[in-house]
């Protein structure tokens, strides 16, 4: 590579000399590092900050769970920048210090793809539905990066009939009563109200079911616990205002929730601590109401105040008639776990890393909505080296290629021709660079 070339490909970067931990996706470089304890995993935390600050860089997003840790390292519009490798390699030789393993294998992002006839009518509605901020012409991104990205395409022919698939945004419920009201000013095409939650639809038909909807329906009634909102998930934000600030919260929060024996995620932004018990767990163990208020009590120590307006959770809702074989495909195509509780369709990713998927039954007698394309789908980056065996299993659970762009990307439909790409980010710069020049 030239000396003068300020920025690395995602090939260039993946095949660079020291870097077998980390793989790139679809926005930015990700490294798992499994960890026996949240403890352990906050271990990995502290070194990173402090091989930040030697570098004078961004904390880079971190996702502390039971199980491990996950390091992103985002990538710029021109590439990546020069000094990553030299970071990562510093990362990946402290984990190894702490006695922790990379699994590259573990790594992937989980997003959505939007066909749309006018794009500028329906992308307003989602950024506004959803709380993203708006990236470039044809993307909607979280700020906090912890929920699905949604980039939106151009699609060909009319497809008006319902999708068999939808989101939930679930979020405080001030914010979910103001963003049923901005979704109707917005252009929404239908809205049913149905209590708790409601159905809204884009001007193309798209729907998100937006709640809570009643008072109080988001919160614990106790003040030992107002820093927290039930958003399907039990989940804090705290705002920092240093990176050591943060690395401490990890460490109070990791310390007490292995205390408790229970797992929480605690994800690291810049200028922000959120922490999460998973979705419905704060439901199942009762032990999770006074962990939160001995959470509370702890950063409330270090000086910090809470913004609830931050809580947020998404998912996707999928119709099936047959809804264990489609399950069995998802969970294949994703790598996905189920969830074990009766009568509870969900599928889970197991270091709770990305957006969870559930499934609800779809008449059979519906035959035209069930023939036609969804304008939603699913698209996953996974790793170069992780593509053939994902699809291979995508297949044996049922699914069937309908698009190959190898080496890009894959096209596979569920037994009920609900659509996932399957794609691969690296080399794809490589391929743009030979089409511009040829």
């Amino acid at each position: 590579m030239p000396a003068t070339q300020p920025h690395l490909t995602s090939l260039q970067l993946q095949q660079s000399e020291g870097m077998r931990d980390w793989r790139a996706l679809g926005w930015g470089a990700a490294a798992w590092f499994e960890a026996p304890s949240h403890r352990a995993g906050a271990a990995l935390v502290r070194k990173v900050a402090e091989l930040a600050e030697e570098a004078g860089v961004p904390l880079p997003d971190l996702d502390l769970r039971a199980s491990g840790l996950q390091v992103r390292l985002l990538r710029t519009e021109e590439g990546y920048e020069a000094g990553t490798v030299t970071f990562a390699r510093a990362i990946s030789a402290a984990a190894a210090e702490l006695g922790l393993t990379a699994d590259p294998a573990a790594v992937q992002d989980v997003q959505l793809a939007f066909d749309a006839l006018e794009r500028d009518a329906v992308l307003p509605f989602w950024a506004s539905v959803l709380g993203y901020e708006r990236v470039g012409e044809d993307d909607l991104v979280d700020p906090a990066r912890r929920h699905p990205a949604i980039w939106f395409q151009e699609q060909d022919v009319p497809r008006p009939l319902r999708n068999r698939l939808h989101l939930d945004s679930v979020t405080t419920q001030p914010a979910a009563v103001a963003s049923l009201e901005a979704a109707r000013s917005l252009g929404a095409a239908s809205v049913a109200e149905h209590g708790y939650y409601a159905t809204v639809a884009d001007a193309e038909g798209n729907e998100v079911d937006i709640l809570p909807l009643p008072e109080g329906a988001d919160r614990w009634p106790e003040p030992e616990t107002e820093d927290w909102r039930l958003v399907f998930a039990a989940v804090a934000a705290y705002p920092t205002h240093s990176s050591a600030q943060a690395v401490e919260v990890a460490e109070i929060v990791a310390g007490l929730a292995d205390e408790a024996g229970l797992p929480l995620g605690v994800d690291l932004r810049p200028g922000l601590v959120m922490i999460d018990s998973g979705k419905d767990r704060w439901e199942m163990d009762e032990g999770y109401q006074p962990l939160a208020a001995r959470i509370q009590e702890a950063v409330r120590g270090l000086g910090l105040t809470a913004d609830p307006t931050r809580a947020r959770f998404v998912q996707v809702g999928i119709d099936a008639v047959d809804i264990p074989g489609a399950r069995a495909f998802w969970r294949a195509v994703l790598g996905y776990d189920e969830d074990p509780r009766n009568g509870v369709t969900d599928i889970v990713d197991p270091r709770q890393l990305n957006m969870t998927l559930f499934f609800q039954n779809l008449d059979p007698s519906d035959t035209e909505r069930r023939a036609q394309r969804n304008r939603i789908h699913v698209d996953v980056f996974v790793p170069d080296d992780q593509a053939q065996a994902r699809i291979a299993a995508a297949v044996a659970a049922g699914g069937t290629v309908v698009r190959d762009a190898s080496p890009e990307g894959w096209t596979i439909a569920d037994p009920e021709g609900n659509e996932v790409d399957v794609a691969v980010f690296v080399g794809r710069e490589e391929l743009w660079l030979a089409e511009q020049s040829g």
